[in-house]
């Protein structure tokens, strides 16, 4: 007797994976390059570490703030679609069977398949139907504000919180350097994790975190220490 195959799709996780990346990322990169910015314009370690606090904290109320709004517009889209759909499903039953029936065909389906699908699928739930296959509006990738905000603001604070912690533990004539490589092996290990999760390709994914991460930090500390010089 064969056993029922199932299957886990990764896909399912896509809304709080991508908030949790960017999160994470942002937190490292923007604190690292903060610190290395205020490190190479001779401010001294107090002035650094007072300057990382304020800006995990502002940071993760920004990306939390941020992302709440933006996934809002996404779901408050989602329901005007589906509340046209609804209404069309009311006032337009045949229009409506007829544009399902055509999706499936688009698809593959013959005429008469289709039309046999589509009427079976609006008797059990047209909205699902449309929602699904005219929307393209599926369950595990409907926004969801709160989740994506929560996992954005809690990944930056604990990215934020790395190149924090080399300020506390590392030689003041070596922060800096000491902040980059940190920064960056961070930032590698999240490529990893984020690729792993996703199931992507895990050198290309942390290749890519890596590569922007540095270049972000570079940038800020070269301007950084052109304004301490300048000063």
């Amino acid at each position: 007797m064969s056993r029922l195959h199932t299957e886990t799709h990764l896909v399912s996780r896509i809304g709080w994976l991508r908030a949790a990346v960017l999160g994470a990322n942002d937190g490292i990169v923007s604190t690292a390059s903060l610190i290395m910015g205020v490190a190479t314009a001779s401010a001294d370690t107090q002035q650094i570490l007072v300057a990382g606090v304020a800006g995990l904290v502002a940071g993760a109320m920004s990306m939390a703030a941020g992302e709440y709004v933006s996934v809002s517009s996404q779901a408050d889209t989602e329901q005007a679609d589906l509340a046209r759909e609804r209404k069309e499903l009311e006032t337009l039953p045949e229009a409506e069977l007829e544009e399902l029936t055509q999706n499936y065909v688009k698809r593959g389906l013959t005429r008469e398949l289709a039309g046999q699908v589509a009427v079976q699928l609006t008797a059990n739930d047209a909205l699902d139907a449309h929602s699904r296959d005219e929307l393209g509006i599926v369950e595990h990738l409907a926004a969801r504000p709160i989740e994506a905000a929560a996992t954005s603001a809690a990944t930056f604070a604990v990215g934020a919180a790395m190149p924090l912690l080399m300020v506390v533990f590392s030689p003041a004539s070596m922060l800096v350097y000491a902040v980059a490589v940190a920064s960056l092996l961070f930032l590698a290990l999240l490529g990893a994790i984020g690729a792993k999760a996703g199931g992507a390709h895990v050198l290309k994914a942390t290749a890519r975190v890596t590569f922007w991460g540095a270049f972000a930090m570079a940038l800020t500390a070269g301007i950084g220490a052109l304004v301490g010089t300048a000063i």
